[in-house]
């Protein structure tokens, strides 16, 4: 009748408790109803002077799980870093030691933070090659070589609409130069082109639109893009959702490699993105489409136009006044030229990865474009040495005489002439 044990300790419930007590108003003793229930007559007594009570018993004793020794270590890295995702978590304690599953880990979270509602949106799939989309978000850091110095930084991303496959670089500003050096760099780390980029409404893309509803794209930009054989795209005004394909990444990227990493500069930071963007994001399962990233990429290029035998290389012409220090600034930044230098405006080339000068038509100088603001940069050959001193010939003493040494000699030498 009592075949319920917990821990050592005979569970009883309500039913059992009535059946002791109409046992006893049929006048059986103690000891006869424990013998009939096969409990201890301790067990029966008690039951007998509580009444018709249920029965209250304590929590069930927690069993050791996996995932404990390491609860304190998560929450305090969800305290400090709310965004933190699951699976950079678990990875991180991974290295600790733990041997669990990911869902242990989701598990606890859930509990530390209460789950973002979600809203459904519509999402629409573009064939293999179609689409690639464009956007810039914003991060800040402080990089180790400048500690207390807050800096603001933008990931340019690009994405492949149908295999979801990312490339990004972070740059320090978001000037015409930036977007089509990463344009470039975009193109040749995936080996081709997708016939058509969608952008949002930023300026060094869309510059406006008329009244008809045409989209007027930034005139370098489309250089850039017919050399490659691409098409421009825009999105609707207040709709920029219509490219989540790129948007959704950042909120993944932010949380998954950029929360709670130090970066000695901006070199560091690129470094460690392209590190965890080819080992971490392209190989994974796309929550979305349910394939790697990578394998899906392996099945879209070959739909993506080839890329030209010669790289994009375009020139932006304009003149330039130079300082009283022989420097011509050029997009917030300054560059050197040479000392022999004649004239006080020059011309500057702005190509994608490099700036140059010249005098008159004659190239005078080359830079690599500087990033960020502020930046200064000389060539050592365009400075004149300083002139070096000649060497100072040794002082030779020369034992000083008196005048009248001097009138002796001279009255010897004429009467040594007379003589003669």
């Amino acid at each position: 009748m009592f075949p319920l044990e917990m821990k050592g300790v005979q569970v009883v419930r309500l039913r059992e408790i009535v059946l002791i007590h109409d046992l006893k108003r049929q006048g059986l003793s103690v000891s006869a109803i424990a013998r009939k229930l096969g409990a201890d007559r301790k067990t029966i007594r008690k039951y007998l002077q509580t009444g018709l009570e249920a029965p209250a018993y304590g929590p069930r004793v927690a069993r050791p799980r996996l995932i404990d020794p390491f609860c304190d270590y998560l929450r305090e890295r969800v305290v400090q870093y709310p965004g933190l995702s699951g699976a950079r978590l678990l990875r991180e304690i991974r290295d600790l030691g733990y041997e669990g599953g990911y869902s242990s880990v989701t598990d606890y979270l859930r509990d530390v933070r209460p789950a973002e509602r979600i809203q459904f949106e519509r999402r629409f799939e573009t064939p293999p090659g179609k689409q690639a989309q464009v956007d810039f978000a914003e991060f800040q850091t402080v990089f180790t070589d400048e500690p207390g110095v807050v800096r603001k930084v933008w990931l340019f991303s690009m994405v492949l609409g149908h295999s979801r496959w990312l490339w990004g670089r972070f740059c320090s500003n978001q000037n015409l130069q930036t977007v089509l050096r990463s344009h470039i760099a975009a193109f040749a780390a995936m080996g081709g082109v997708a016939s058509e980029v969608l952008y949002d409404r930023m300026k060094t893309a869309v510059i406006g639109e008329d009244a008809d509803g045409t989209v007027n794209y930034n005139k370098s930009l489309i250089a850039l893009l017919n050399y490659y054989g691409v098409l421009p795209r825009a999105c609707k005004p207040y709709r920029a959702k219509t490219k989540g394909k790129v948007e959704r990444p950042f909120r993944y990227i932010r949380q998954d490699f950029f929360l709670a990493r130090t970066f000695r500069n901006m070199d560091d930071l690129n470094a460690q993105f392209e590190d965890w963007r080819t080992k971490i994001a392209n190989p994974r399962v796309h929550a979305s489409t349910g394939l790697v990233v990578d394998e899906a990429f392996v099945a879209e290029q070959p739909c993506l136009l080839p890329l030209p035998p010669v790289p994009y290389n375009a020139i932006l012409m304009v003149e330039r006044r130079i300082s009283h220090d022989g420097m011509v600034s050029v997009a917030g930044n300054y560059y050197s030229v040479p000392d022999t230098t004649r004239k006080r405006v020059v011309e500057v080339q702005s190509h994608p990865s490099k700036i140059c000068i010249f005098e008159d038509g004659n190239l005078i100088a080359t830079h690599p474009v500087l990033e960020g603001k502020k930046q200064r940069r000389v060539d050592p050959s365009h400075r004149k040495s300083p002139p070096k001193h000649k060497a100072v010939q040794p002082r030779i003493d020369v034992p000083q005489r008196s005048l009248a040494f001097y009138g002796a000699v001279g009255k010897r030498l004429a009467a040594q002439g007379d003589a003669r």
